[in-house]
């Protein structure tokens, strides 16, 4: 293993970092590490909040040579009311889908009603013209046996389960999960069984007769993404930017820690599961995408300093499996703070990137407490929670200068004017959408 030393010149909230990679140096460049604290320069002589921002960029995958192969099921949903225009929609799709995989891919293919069946058995992409034809033979009917269906399509990812491949699922369903285990928590459950394991599940949900919660929380628990495809001739461009992704991973089985420093309070990873231990913060990420950051933003509570002091916030370290290189890759950096007595200082230091997505997340927060209004009825509650969320929105857009504050305070107004019932349905899955995208912290580049 080489040691690599990477320098920097000290400023308020700088990092120190070391770089831990395999034989290859350059490959340990897969992704980049970024910790940044929302305030570098905190006021002296007072107990107070900050925010570690961890971000984890990708490199592009035409820079780092051959792209990591696949191994892809695709679990279709072929129950009642997937008849006519939807099921030719997605056989198109998914088809042209597999058009996309190489030779040294895996795919397998699995299709459920109230039964399971294997249309393809978990194969290398050899002979198309029969994966085609086995996806063109599927007809409609049923009911919708969800669970079996992601559980069958999980046994086949794992008769070729290997860390050096892209292990996923891509489930797509228009209806609710009524045949087996059909609750969220029963759906959600799996895709925390699942990730332990390295499989991802990314969820399609088709039309406004799913069940969002449902397909949210399979997709959130195994770091899948989810779409929300109001009408099938949609379903061709998100079977794309799944692809996308799939087919741009650089980094697996992604781990960042945050130890914080002695006296330093770890109050609360924002939008993301996590496990606090004591001063520990760690969570995990299945992928890292080539040209994409993610994030993980931890708040926390700093005890008083004296003016011009220094103090260690906390210590990072970040491990994955290098795509490129093979190898398990780690890298470590440690955040600082100064103390001072001039709030100007503070304001001008402060890092309004870092702040935004603080903003972002607690947005997010107060978007879901409207949809939980909602949902019990209370209407007109859950309309002024949406309108301040818009105001609270606008007003740091202005302040930290973010064009996607602004984009977010604009999508509340219009989601608090579309509650009545005959437009819940739709909005609510469209809400549902948007916050699990945030809350997946992803970013292209």
């Amino acid at each position: 293993m080489i040691e690599r030393m990477i320098q920097y010149a000290w400023m308020p909230g700088a990092v120190l970092g070391v770089l831990l990679a395999g034989s290859n140096a350059l490959a340990a460049e897969q992704v980049k590490v970024d910790v940044a604290l929302a305030k570098p320069n905190l006021l002296a002589g007072q107990k107070q909040v900050n925010y570690v921002r961890v971000g984890l960029t990708g490199l592009r995958i035409n820079e780092s040579g051959q792209r990591t192969p696949v191994n892809l099921a695709i679990v279709l949903d072929k129950s009642g009311s997937m008849s006519g225009d939807k099921l030719r929609k997605a056989k198109d799709a998914a088809i042209a889908s597999i058009d996309r995989l190489g030779s040294d891919d895996i795919v397998s293919v699995v299709a459920y009603d109230h039964t399971v069946e294997v249309l393809v058995p978990a194969t290398k992409v050899s002979d198309r013209a029969v994966i085609r034809a086995a996806i063109e033979r599927l007809t409609a009917g049923g009911n919708t046996a969800l669970f079996a269906g992601v559980s069958k399509g999980a046994a086949e990812v794992r008769k070729f389960l290997d860390r050096q491949r892209v292990n996923r699922i891509i489930l797509l369903s228009d209806g609710q999960a009524n045949a087996g285990p059909s609750s969220p928590a029963d759906l959600g459950n799996l895709g925390a069984s699942l990730i332990k394991e390295g499989i991802s599940v990314t969820t399609l949900g088709l039309g406004l007769d799913y069940n969002e919660d449902l397909m949210t929380q399979l997709a959130r628990r195994s770091d899948g993404n989810n779409y929300f495809i109001e009408n099938s001739t949609e379903l061709a461009s998100k079977f794309g930017f799944e692809f996308n992704d799939v087919m741009s991973v650089v980094a697996q089985e992604v781990t960042v820690r945050i130890s914080c420093r002695p006296g330093v309070r770890p109050i609360r990873v924002l939008g993301r599961e996590a496990d606090i231990t004591g001063q520990t913060v760690t969570t995990y990420l299945n992928q890292v995408y080539g040209d994409q950051e993610k994030y993980v933003l931890l708040e926390v509570e700093v005890p008083a300093g004296g003016d011009g002091t220094n103090r260690g916030i906390a210590d990072v370290t970040v491990s994955y499996v290098n795509m490129a290189s093979k190898a398990a890759d780690r890298i470590t950096r440690t955040a600082i703070t100064r103390f001072t007595k001039s709030p100007a200082l503070v304001e001008s230091g402060t890092n309004r990137a870092v702040m935004a997505s603080a903003i972002e997340q607690i947005g997010v927060e107060r978007n879901q407490l409207a949809v939980n209004l909602r949902d019990q009825g209370r209407i007109e509650e859950a309309r002024r929670v949406l309108l301040e969320n818009a105001a609270f929105l606008a007003e740091n857009a202005r302040r930290y200068e973010s064009k996607e504050l602004e984009s977010f305070s604009s999508v509340q107004e219009v989601t608090a004017g579309k509650l009545d019932a005959e437009q819940w349905n739709g909005q609510r899955k469209s809400i549902r959408n948007d916050n699990n995208a945030r809350q997946n912290q992803q970013i292209a580049r």
